[in-house]
């Protein structure tokens, strides 16, 4: 079984700010969008959290890549390119789980740190290819998914299944420590016994359960198969996202 830590959302470089931590609840913002969408910031209910965050250099009517897209606990979540061919290698397949993070902070800009803020458990995977249609359209999506857009690398897929978007910003769901910086994660010491991909390197390691990450990354994949302390690990956590720990 794999699982995926998996970028999403605004940084600095997509979006030029954090997404926002509101009233105790992570509410992430998805990246900008030239091209390739049909769906506005208004649209879904974030036009004036993005005009708040970015002081109106994005609008409710800019475009956004609405993506990982959830809806009636599931989600559509599209992959393409290099990031594509790396889960592909990496054997991402049914029954493995997403762990969607970002880069989130106070409404005020405080505390910028990653969290985790959903997961996906990964049931059926789309190949829309690259051109994709209207027929390609994820089945019990109101919002035409962007993978279905425009045209793509040869390889762009859609992952389906159960999901879920936590709605408080609880501290084990934190990945950056406290008051260090937003690359220093603190992570379970059975990640570094099975590995994460891009960060073979032991000099990333700062203790056994202090991991320096590369940057900047999309997905990194870790393989728990056979792995009971992991998988207790994975359960609890998806059950602290549903609200049921």
């Amino acid at each position: 079984m794999k699982v995926v830590f998996s970028r999403k959302g605004f940084d600095s470089a997509a979006g030029g700010a954090p997404s926002p931590i509101i009233n105790g609840r992570p509410i992430s913002l998805p990246i900008p969008a030239d091209d390739r969408s049909n769906t506005t910031y208004g649209d879904i209910g974030l036009g004036s959290v993005v005009e708040e965050m970015t002081r109106g250099v994005i609008t409710a009517s800019s475009f956004c890549h609405c993506d990982p897209m959830f809806e009636k606990g599931r989600c559509a979540f599209g992959q393409t390119g290099a990031s594509q061919t790396h889960l592909s290698n990496n054997g991402v397949g049914k029954g493995d789980v997403f762990l969607f993070y970002g880069l989130f902070s106070e409404l005020n800009g405080a505390d910028r740190h990653h969290r985790i803020f959903g997961y996906l458990k990964i049931e059926e995977i789309l190949k829309p290819g690259s051109a994709p249609t209207k027929a390609s359209q994820p089945k019990g999506f109101c919002i035409r998914h962007p993978h279905t857009i425009g045209e793509w690398n040869e390889n762009n897929s859609i992952y389906i299944g159960p999901a879920k978007v936590t709605k408080i910003a609880l501290p084990k769901l934190r990945l950056s420590i406290p008051d260090g910086p937003v690359s220093h994660w603190q992570v379970p010491s059975w990640l570094r016994q099975t590995g994460l991909s891009y960060h073979g390197n032991a000099k990333r390691w700062l203790s056994n359960s202090v991991l320096h990450t590369t940057s900047p990354g999309q997905e990194f994949v870790a393989d728990i198969t056979g792995n009971r302390v992991a998988a207790s690990w994975l359960k609890r956590l998806i059950g602290l996202i549903e609200g049921k720990a």
